[in-house]
């Protein structure tokens, strides 16, 4: 009998925690009824992770989110969910209050839009623990300090005072993965949970849900389009196509035999961290830049938050050189928090620059006045790395897509919806969906039209802050080759930050890599990812899971043992 066998017996053992049978989604779109996942049915054991994987759209999120009452209001739901054999479909708010945090619980894709902006991180997850337990504030409190230090937010007695939006994104996700975990639910449905991650924190947070299942015989189902993710988590996996399950196996059986073509495409698409290098060629002297050629020159850059009241001035870039040369792209890869982000917000201008010189096509940003600013920001975009937040909510996506040239009047009328329309089909987005508003679009639709808008202004360098982390991996391949496509053409410059190293390799012919706001390292992706010289690049090259379950299983015990190392 071998291993995976073996597991799945032992499973069977036990009764399963989650039974859906015949599960149907619906929603009311447009006077008719629209089925976005018809006839799921599947089991979920104690101590079993069972991985969703498909595209956008696919329905994997909204069939599990049904099973707690999660959806909109023009949502329903059909068939059976039993949960420790209580049946889940019908039953009112009020009874699913009970059973939310308690025994069922919620990771959420996008974190910015899932916690309410307006309570500290600390306040949010002690109203979770005292709602559920006869815990006091000061326990409540306790309780909440541990389980931020267990998912290794920094500072995590300074991070239980601050709101959400003081957070990185990979901080916020943390955040929410320690509310979700606060009560030791038997049932966790976690909806793309180190999708904001860095692969050194993903691989710590993969570690906790791990003990946890072992821990207290958790249930997990994990929705997710990391293939890599899966090969290190998942015992069982379905596959979902158009809202159908296409194919079902273990873990061994889908990533080793796939049957279905559906799931050879989705393997296929995946990237692996190595497959880029191999031709690559090192020169031995190093490549230099004339300064007009660079289009983004940083030379020891400081960048600082400001002091708040009792808050004192951070300083989340400390002295950093690097540039980015006209049609180059750059990639930059760090862990959450370690100022990836603040580089590229600081080079659109959203924050200023502190010491150092910080050059964009030229013009120095430090002390740049308002009117500069403006001429600046023509030939500059953004990708935000939270499309859910980073989307006016009041606004079609065609008006979000088209805003950027009406505010800049660059076109108006019938020349700027014809190109809203070429902008949607560069993304792969059918122009029907210029009307519809964020909530109406799965999460790697709304980081497309995001995509879209900052491609508007035709810039000269492209900020991109994990453009594809809400991607499944088909979308992804096709954004990316589209993006190559695209920079290859218009010849814009690009910071590329991202915690996906395969993906950073495909793109990139130069990496920084940052840790706790100074440059660890930098230089041709080559020298980086197959010569690193910083032991922090090497924990990081040492986490990226790989979507191979036998080969991640052996990566997992190496990276422990470099991890024990440098503990």
């Amino acid at each position: 009998m071998t291993s995976d066998n073996a597991q799945s017996h032992e499973l069977t053992k036990n009764e399963p925690i989650l039974e859906v049978n015949d599960l149907t989604v619906e929603f009311w779109v447009d006077g008719d009824w629209f089925t976005a996942a018809k006839d799921i049915s599947y089991e979920v054991y104690p101590g079993e992770v069972l991985a969703i994987v498909g595209e956008s759209g696919s329905g994997k999120t909204q069939s599990s989110m049904s099973l707690l009452g999660l959806l909109p209001p023009n949502g329903r739901s059909k068939g059976s969910a039993k949960l420790h054999g209580r049946e889940l479909v019908g039953l009112s708010h009020s009874q699913l209050r009970h059973l939310r945090g308690n025994e069922m619980a919620v990771i959420f894709q996008e974190p910015m839009t899932a916690m309410n902006p307006v309570y500290t991180i600390g306040f949010q997850i002690i109203e979770t623990l005292r709602t559920h337990t006869e815990m006091s504030p000061k326990q409540a409190r306790a309780r909440a300090l541990e389980l931020l230090t267990m998912v290794e937010i920094p500072n995590p007695e300074i991070a239980l005072d601050k709101y959400p939006h003081q957070l990185s994104g990979g901080q916020r996700q943390r955040a929410m993965i320690a509310q979700a975990l606060a009560l030791n639910p038997k049932m966790l449905i976690a909806d793309e949970p180190t999708t904001a991650l860095d692969v050194t924190v993903q691989a710590e947070i993969l570690k906790l849900m791990r003990d946890l299942r072992h821990k207290f015989e958790s249930g997990i189902v994990l929705i997710t389009h990391d293939m890599g993710v899966v090969a290190d988590m998942a015992d069982r996996i379905l596959v979902m196509r158009n809202g159908e399950i296409v194919e079902r196996g273990t873990s061994h059986e889908i990533f080793n035999n796939p049957q279905h073509p559906y799931t050879r495409q989705l393997l296929d698409a995946v990237p692996h961290l190595g497959q880029f290098t191999v031709n690559d060629v090192d020169p031995v002297v190093p490549v230099t830049y004339k300064d007009e050629d660079l289009v983004l020159d940083a030379r020891d850059l400081v960048v600082e938050y400001p002091k708040r009241g009792r808050v004192p001035a951070v300083r989340a870039v400390d002295g950093i050189s690097f540039n980015i040369a006209r049609g180059e792209v750059v990639g930059l890869v760090g862990e959450s928090g370690s100022g990836k982000t603040t580089v590229g917000r600081a080079a659109i201008g959203l924050l200023p620059v502190a010491g150092g010189s910080l050059k964009i096509d030229g013009v120095e940003m430090k002390g740049i006045s308002s009117k500069n600013l403006l001429s600046v920001r023509n030939d500059v975009s953004i990708v935000f790395q939270d499309p859910g937040s980073s989307l006016n909510p009041r606004l079609p996506v065609g008006e979000s897509i088209g805003e950027p040239l009406l505010l800049h009047k660059l076109a108006k009328g019938a020349g700027l919806q014809k190109r809203i329309e070429e902008l949607l089909d560069q993304v792969e987005l059918p122009r029907a969906m210029r009307n519809r508003y964020p909530h109406e679009l799965s999460g790697g639709q709304r980081q497309r039209v995001g995509i879209a808008r900052a491609l508007s202004l035709s810039p000269k360098l492209l900020i991109a802050d994990e453009p594809t982390s809400a991607l499944d991996v088909s979308v992804q391949a096709k954004v990316l080759d589209l993006f190559l496509d695209l920079q290859r053409e218009h010849g814009f410059a690009c910071l590329f930050i991202s915690h996906d190293l395969a993906v950073v390799e495909m793109l990139a012919s130069r990496i920084a890599v940052m840790r706790h706001g100074k440059m660890a390292e930098f230089g041709t992706r080559k020298s980086v990812l197959e010569n690193p010289v910083d032991d922090y690049t090497k924990r990081l090259l040492a986490a990226v899971p790989v979507p191979d379950p036998e080969a991640q299983q052996q990566r997992r015990l190496t990276r422990d043992k470099l991890f024990e190392q440098n503990a």
